[in-house]
Order: C-alpha cells, then sequence, then structure tokens
C-alpha cells in the first residue's frame, strides 16, 4: 500500500508498538500511559521527544485511519497493537528494521543488527543487508522504497541507512567521505602547488644559467 509521509510522533509510536511486542509481551498491547512513556524513553530514541497523552492519542488516531494500528479489544482499558506487517505486505525482519530506525534514527548494517536484536535475530550482516536492500528497492506499485542507503559520512567506515516512513531524505545535502581514488585533499593540492612552484623556480633558473652560458661563448641562439 501507499502511505503518507508519517510525523515524528507518528513514526515514534508505531516504533514503539512494534518494539514493545517483543520485549514486553507479557503487557501488550499497549495502553495510552505505557505508549506515551515508550515514545518519550529517554534511552534507545533519537531523537528524544516530550510528547504528552493527547498528542500520541492523535498520532494513535492517524495510524488507525492508515491501518497501520488497531484498538485491541477484551480490556477494560484502551490498548493499542500496531498491524505494520499486514498494512505493509511485509516479512518480520523488515519490519524490525524499520521500527529500529524510526526509534533510534540513521544506522549502519552492523548497528542494525545490533539494535534489532531482540525484535529479531539476523543470523549474519549480509542477512541484514539483503532485507534493506529488499526495502530500499520496494516497487512503486507496493509503494515504493522505505528506506535509503545514506552517503558514507566522512570519518565513517560503513554508510548508514534511514526509513523513509516519514519522507524523502535530502541524500544530496548530506556531507561525503572524501577518500575515494578520484578525491584529492586540500593539503595535497597545497603541495601540489608548492611542487609546482618549486619546479618553476628551477625552470627559471635553468633558463637564466643558459642564457648566460650562451653570452659568455658568443653563441647566437637559433
Amino acid at each position: 500500500m501507499s502511505l503518507r509521509a508519517l510525523s515524528l510522533l507518528e513514526a515514534r509510536v508505531l516504533g514503539v508498538l512494534i518494539e514493545k511486542a517483543h520485549t514486553v509481551p507479557d503487557s501488550y498491547p499497549l495502553s495510552l500511559n505505557s505508549l506515551t512513556l515508550g515514545c518519550n524513553q529517554k534511552t534507545a530514541r533519537d531523537p528524544v521527544i516530550n510528547a504528552i497523552e493527547a498528542e500520541v492519542q492523535d498520532a494513535v488516531t492517524a495510524l488507525k485511519a492508515l491501518h497501520l494500528v488497531f484498538e485491541a479489544s477484551g480490556s477494560r482499558v484502551t490498548r493499542y497493537e500496531h498491524n505494520a506487517g499486514r498494512a505493509l505486505a511485509l516479512p518480520s525482519q523488515s519490519i524490525a528494521l524499520l521500527a529500529t530506525l524510526m526509534l533510534r534514527g540513521p544506522q549502519t548494517v552492523s548497528e542494525l543488527r545490533t539494535a534489532s536484536e531482540r525484535l529479531h535475530r539476523f543470523a549474519d550482516l549480509s542477512s541484514v543487508e539483503g532485507f534493506l536492500d529488499e526495502l530500499a528497492a520496494r516497487p512503486e506499485e507496493k509503494g515504493g522504497a522505505l528506506v535509503v542507503k545514506l552517503p558514507r559520512a566522512p570519518g565513517a567506515r560503513e554508510p548508514r541507512w534511514a526509513h523513509l516512513m516519514s519522507g524523502a531524505v535530502d541524500v544530496a545535502s548530506m556531507p561525503v567521505a572524501t577518500d575515494s581514488a578520484d578525491f584529492v585533499a586540500a593539503s595535497e593540492i597545497a603541495a601540489l602547488k608548492a611542487q609546482q612552484g618549486a619546479m618553476q623556480s628551477e625552470l627559471d633558473d635553468l633558463r637564466a644559467l643558459v642564457e648566460r652560458l650562451y653570452a659568455e661563448l658568443g653563441v647566437a641562439r637559433t
């Protein structure tokens, strides 16, 4: 299905419901109070937010309209659970990766494997990459890509991945690692210019020496 871009809080609510279904199954589905606490959690969240229950309730209502969340039955207190797997037609592995990205922000493959372990235990890094590649290549008729690989940041060993549940990421504006074969650092350019200047000075000296030799020998230059 094709979805509109989720707000930060909507994505946080969905991510929390997915996470808590695995980490606190005894108290899942979640009450509004528990869901709010999960959204405002200080650990394993990026960015950290401070939403009030009324705002979380509005986000839940919006997610219900998108069939990503629904109310659980059989409880005196209204409780909520996610429906992301069915709504997005994705396997549990992909849902685990999306939830981790929605909760923790951009992650490398190795970070994702570690951070999502309680939601799904991936056998190796290549397995994580495989599901990320599938999410990135999701066809338009199914709603389009849900993740994107970001340019490798300066000083970073691995590129990071980001979710697209809240809309497109401006990849072009991000700094890119500059250690590729066709890149020349500013210090290298300065060194090359200094070397060029020294060579030009030596060439000028040689020219002056040749002119002096011609003059001393009385030989006309041709």
